[in-house]
């Protein structure tokens, strides 16, 4: 998901990112009910969540993409999991929420039991080293999800305690039902297994990955340019959230935006504008006598150039002479 801007209040930092209409993965799963399989073979989908195996490769395939590229800028994703995975308002998917990533030297790995709980590669789990890795055992477990319609290693709306997850990433391996196919199950296990070196993706990375078959019906060239075809294109009109509290920052309600809408500027962009003198030509509309001024005024010539508002407060320029054409004009400062 792409920055927009940035801007910083007194005690806040803050990031305006690409708003994704579409709403997660989790939601799509776990909420929404699509067809159910096909009479041509297709797996997956139907009423107990999950997706058709050919939406799981689509969104597969460009979260890999994803990947792809953090990696070879030797980022580490470490949160990958359906709640991350956006869809836009075309219906493509993007990773999101980079709060736990992190940058690592070149041969070099990195320590740290951080991300979500059942998402967490075996290595992280027992608090060793690691590295690129991790996050293909992420992406083993979001495959696994939106065919199955449940994570690897727990189960839907299951009471269970940190500890035994934990043991089961670690020890159990995971189980398959008639969802998935052949292709989709070596998939599943091979970028589920237990040791990273064993994993796949670990020696050659994305490219592990397109040459998988489960993966064979995607054309690489057009899905990084944009131009394939998406399995689900979002309503504009529909909302892809639970829980109004999922949408409260995309609110148009009033009082919400009142909580920020101060009109307060900061200061590093005042001295931007300043800088910049973009507001020179534009800075005043009207003169004294509340007449457009003359680089406004249609029935008049264009005038030569003057100094503006900004820049008059601030010295930029030195001011005319006494008695000048000039200053006969009423300035913005007057």
């Amino acid at each position: 998901v792409s920055l927009a801007y940035a801007f910083e209040t007194k005690d806040a930092l803050c990031l305006v990112l690409t708003i994704m209409n579409g709403g997660d993965l989790k939601f799509h799963i776990h909420n929404m009910t699509y067809h159910e399989p096909s009479s041509n073979g297709a797996r997956g989908g139907g009423s107990s969540g999950g997706f058709e195996e050919a939406r799981a490769v689509f969104y597969a395939a460009e979260i890999a993409c994803g990947l792809e590229h953090l990696h070879g800028m030797r980022i580490v994703y470490r949160d990958l999991k359906p709640e991350n995975i956006l869809i836009d308002d075309v219906g493509h998917v993007r990773i999101s929420d980079l709060g736990l990533a992190v940058e690592v030297e070149e041969g070099g790995s990195v320590k740290g039991k951080v991300g979500t709980v059942g998402y967490m590669a075996p290595e992280v789990v027992k608090g060793e080293r690691y590295s690129f890795p991790v996050d293909w055992f992420g992406l083993g477990c979001i495959i696994y999800e939106m065919l199955c319609g449940q994570a690897p290693f727990r189960k839907r709306k299951e009471r269970i305690k940190r500890e035994e997850v934990d043991r089961r990433v670690k020890e159990d391996a995971e189980e398959y039902s008639e969802q998935f196919s052949d292709e989709a199950r070596d998939c599943c296990r091979a970028l589920l297994a237990k040791e990273p070196d064993d994993r796949l993706g670990s020696r050659a990375g994305a490219a592990d990955l397109k040459s998988h078959a489960f993966l064979r019906t995607i054309n690489w060239k057009r899905l990084e340019a944009g131009v394939e075809t998406v399995p689900f294109t979002p309503d504009p009109h529909a909302v892809y959230a639970k829980d109004v509290l999922d949408i409260e920052q995309f609110s148009t309600d009033a009082d919400f935006y009142g909580r920020f809408n101060t009109g307060a500027v900061s200061i590093p962009f005042q001295q931007e504008i300043i800088e910049t003198e973009c507001f020179d030509d534009l800075d005043v509309y009207y003169n004294a006598e509340g007449g457009l001024v003359d680089s406004l005024n249609p029935s008049q010539p264009p005038p030569s150039p003057k100094r503006g508002l900004l820049s008059s407060l601030f010295g930029k320029k030195k001011r005319p002479a006494a008695g000048s054409a000039a200053s006969a004009t009423p300035s913005a400062a007057s």
